[in-house]
């Protein structure tokens, strides 16, 4: 156990220290009112400082209400060293840094540096900056206000963090065009290298003793050693993963690969903007550049609808195929002229590096070793991989045709405005046991959600950290007391016609009862936004002025905000509700959940991995799918009962928690309410006094 110095003539353990951290005598009493010893934040506390001591993997699970910030704060900076902490969301990341940090800090008197790295995208570009400037191409009055303001900005700023200029909003797009990517980053060519905030922000963490980056970052820069982390994990003591249910799914998508229309689109606009610098004479460019959105484009609009499908579901849209051969050409075009003019400035070099890279990618996706059929007279040794699926375009259609095996997955996501091609493993614990294993160094996993019932075999499978230890700590708040679990009777099966409908008119009696104050959580878009409609017209009808929102009527911070202020509103949330947000005290009593958050079963990661599961003798249902559901169920409830004065109900309207095998399972696995099937009492709790409830 290694002590700073200041430290060990103060204490002489790290538990001991711990110990009196969390007692009555805290010195963060001092300074939070709001703060009580609680065993269950104790006792993670010095399982954490035993996990330091050890060098040792540790699972914990702490209930809402554990404090387990503090329960790791506390033993990582008692026992020195460098620590990452990484976290699920910026916010968090923000409040740690600004807050909850100093606030330990200052408690323990300990003389530690924190540092704050994000990627480089929350930083302002001084060489994309002047770019953008000169090159005059905005599609909006607002882009030339907000430019700016961001000028302005990057003068005076120390950081040149985007989270510190709240004149221009973090989703504005000009920010795209004032930072840096990966890609277009010209690294120590850039004439303005030397007062670049991204490596400024990066020798501040390389110096600190308490980095906190999150889990994008985190994950990003294990596999593309491009954003800060991979320096600072060789020196590192202790890395703590908060929010840390959120991993697979990101360790997937990084483990993986990705390549975006936006990326080329982006080539693209970069392109046209180097070549107006520097090859005004070079006429070719610009138009192989317009010939290349062109490209990208089209091949979105292939697609009607937004969504996932498996790769081998384009066979259903015959312009696929062509539209992916002609992207090609025109990206391999666009990088023979850039080749030719690289040299003329380091700008212009990197979009032709840029450039290769995209072209591999795009290869290796479309790229199954596919053998040409013996009548189109090729050869497998001569002709490209874009050749040879320009000859047999139903190969195309067929994606994956083979060459992976059973551990990866390729499949599209379709957004609103950009395609994107994907190849995910079906498992990623071995690539992370690789990651973590053969260091002396302690990790820490922890969120309010890890288990099943105390069980967090699906976490460890999923992750490779079968040998972890594990913990986990129940709520501290009386959930007895503070909330009631209602099940509504007679509503229909999930999937059949008219849910919706249903769901909502269960709920309005709740609703009038709450007078307000609710969250309603769907699975779904379509299912919210028809939601959404029949509240409105109900509200109308019987006359309610509850403010009425809805997912996407601003940012997530903008509507908590607003529904805190209303203190009666009743929103209306889909997946960006069911997890990171809270909402304490009156205004909200209410939670709402139309089904259980099963994932669709036609997504094509989930299908691949079932049907992997499948071929090995698994039962996908119970190992997977259900742990899986369970504890996306248990963040959703989480929202309800945030602190030890907040009361509400809980309605889980799905008739299979109660119907199904294994719906005992699924409520055995949330806090401990009072239960009930019955409306009047329901409605009842939100008359009862708090002592009579």
């Amino acid at each position: 156990m290694h002590l700073q110095q200041p430290l060990k003539a103060r204490i002489s353990t790290v538990s001991a220290e711990v110990e009196r951290f969390f007692s009555e005598q805290s010195p963060l009493a001092a300074e939070v009112a709001s703060f009580r010893p609680r065993a269950q934040q104790r006792e993670m506390a010095l399982a954490v400082a035993e996990a330091i001591r050890d060098n040792a993997i540790l699972v914990v699970e702490a209930g809402t209400g554990t404090g387990k910030t503090f329960a790791y704060l506390v033993p990582a900076l008692l026992n020195g060293g460098k620590v990452i902490v990484s976290t699920g969301t910026k916010n968090l990341q923000d409040q740690l840094f600004q807050k909850d940090l100093p606030m330990v800090r200052d408690a323990l008197k300990a003389p530690v540096s924190v540092a704050l790295l994000k990627g480089r995208a929350n930083y302002v570009c001084h060489y994309h900056l002047a770019r953008t400037e000169s090159d005059g191409m905005f599609k909006t009055r607002e882009d030339i206000r907000h430019l700016g303001k961001i000028k302005q900005y990057a003068r005076v700023s120390d950081s040149g963090d985007k989270g510190g200029l709240a004149d221009v909003p973090e989703n504005a797009p000009i920010w795209m065009q004032v930072t840096s990517t990966r890609d277009n980053c010209l690294g120590q060519e850039c004439p303005q290298h030397k007062d670049c905030f991204v490596l400024k922000a990066r020798s501040e963490a390389m110096k600190a003793d308490i980095v906190v980056v999150n889990h994008h970052l985190f994950f990003a820069d294990v596999m593309l050693r491009d954003e800060g982390v991979a320096e600072l994990l060789p020196v590192c003591n202790t890395v703590i993963f908060d929010e840390a249910h959120q991993l697979p799914e990101t360790a997937s998508l990084f483990f993986g690969e990705s390549l975006s229309t936006t990326l080329l689109l982006d080539l693209a606009r970069d392109t046209r903007i180097e070549t107006a610098a520097a090859a005004k004479d070079f006429a070719p460019l610009p138009k192989a550049c317009d010939e290349l959105d062109k490209a990208a484009r089209d091949l979105r609009l292939v697609f009607k609808k937004e969504g996932r499908m498996p790769a081998t579901a384009t066979e259903n849209f015959k312009e696929f195929a062509p539209a992916l051969q002609t992207l090609g050409e025109k990206l391999a075009q666009l990088n023979g002229l850039l080749e030719k003019q690289a040299e003329r400035s380091e700008g212009l070099e990197n979009c032709w590096v840029r450039g290769q890279g995209l072209a591999q990618q795009l290869e290796q996706w479309m790229a199954p070793p596919l053998s040409p059929s013996p009548s189109d007279g090729t050869t497998g040794e001569t002709t490209s991989h874009l050749t040879r699926l320009s000859k047999n375009d139903s190969q195309v259609a067929g994606y994956p045709a083979g060459g992976e095996g059973n551990d990866v997955v390729r499949w599209l996501e379709i957004f609103h405005h950009s395609l994107q091609l994907n190849t995910t493993p079906l498992s990623i614990a071995e690539i992370f046991e690789k990651q973590i294993g053969g260091s002396a160094r302690t990790w820490i996993f922890t969120s309010a959600t890890l288990a099943v019932k105390k069980d967090f075999s699906l976490y460890q499978s999923e992750m490779g950290l079968l040998d972890a230890k594990t913990a986990c700590w129940d709520s501290p708040f009386d959930y007895g007391e503070q909330a009631l679990l209602y099940v509504p009777q007679n509503l229909p099966e999930p999937n059949s016609e008219g849910y919706t409908e249903a769901v909502v008119q269960a709920a309005l009696p709740l609703l009038g009862a709450s007078e307000g104050r609710a969250f309603l959580l769907f699975t779904s878009l379509r299912a919210m936004g028809r939601a959404h409609e029949i509240l409105q017209a109900e509200f109308d009808r019987r006359g309610w002025n509850y403010p009425l929102m809805l997912q996407g009527e601003g940012s997530r911070n903008e509507m908590l905000a607003r529904f805190r202020e209303h203190g009666n509103a009743v929103l209306l949330g889909s997946q960006s509700f069911w997890e990171g947000v809270d909402v304490r005290g009156e205004a909200l009593s209410l939670v709402i959940i139309d089904k259980l958050p099963f994932a669709p079963p036609d997504d094509p990661v989930l299908a691949a991995r079932i049907e992997q599961m499948k071929k090995q003798g698994r039962n996908a249902f119970m190992e997977y799918q259900l742990p899986r559901a369970i504890i996306t169920l248990k963040q959703g409830a989480g929202r309800l009962i945030r602190d030890e004065s907040d009361r509400g109900v809980l309605m889980i309207c799905d008739p299979r928690i109660i119907g199904k095998h294994y719906g005992k399972r699924i409520w055995q696995s949330l806090p401990p309410m009072k239960r009930t099937r019955d409306e009047a009492v329901a409605v009842e709790f939100f008359n009862k006094p708090a002592s009579a409830s």
